[in-house]
């Protein structure tokens, strides 16, 4: 099923390895915290341990989405041809292992569910090896712009 904005979902993914979490209340209205939540619910339907936040892959998230938005492209490697792990590397994250990608979703549930129908998409938020999840949301005219970045565990290095 097709869904509005589906087509300007990106996707890109790799592997590396660890992260810190932190704990994030679904009902507090954070759109971050509502899309952890839905992933998480996502993520048990299929058998997989659910994401905790990183709040540095929460930062590398955001730096993204506002990236997006100031330079008006759309994209994981960026204008200056900076890849994802390029980014993360730049700020001392060696765990990063996929990024979602989105631009027009009004809502978690919006956003969560075009990339539940994207199948690369789909591949990163129940990759069962992923144990964390920083989230980035810009709000703004063309937007919003969404980043999800994935972490493995620390002992996946």
């Amino acid at each position: 099923m097709t869904r509005p904005g589906l087509l300007t979902l990106a996707l890109c993914c790799a592997a590396l390895a660890a992260g810190t979490g932190h704990a994030t209340a679904a009902a507090s209205g954070d759109p971050s915290a509502r899309v952890l939540a839905l992933v998480n619910q996502d993520r048990r339907q299929v058998g997989c341990g659910p994401l905790t936040a990183d709040r540095r892959l929460d930062a590398l998230a955001q730096r993204h989405s506002d990236d997006m938005a100031a330079r008006g492209f759309f994209a994981h490697t960026d204008p200056d041809g900076r890849s994802p792990w390029d980014r993360a590397r730049a700020a001392s994250i060696g765990y990063l292992g996929g990024e979602n990608i989105a631009r027009g979703q009004p809502t978690p549930e919006a956003v969560v569910s075009a990339w539940m129908d994207s199948p690369g998409h789909r591949a990163n938020l129940l990759d069962c090896r992923f144990t964390t999840l920083g989230t980035g949301l810009h709000q703004g005219a063309g937007g919003p712009w969404w980043t999800q970045d994935f972490g493995y565990p620390q002992n996946a290095r």
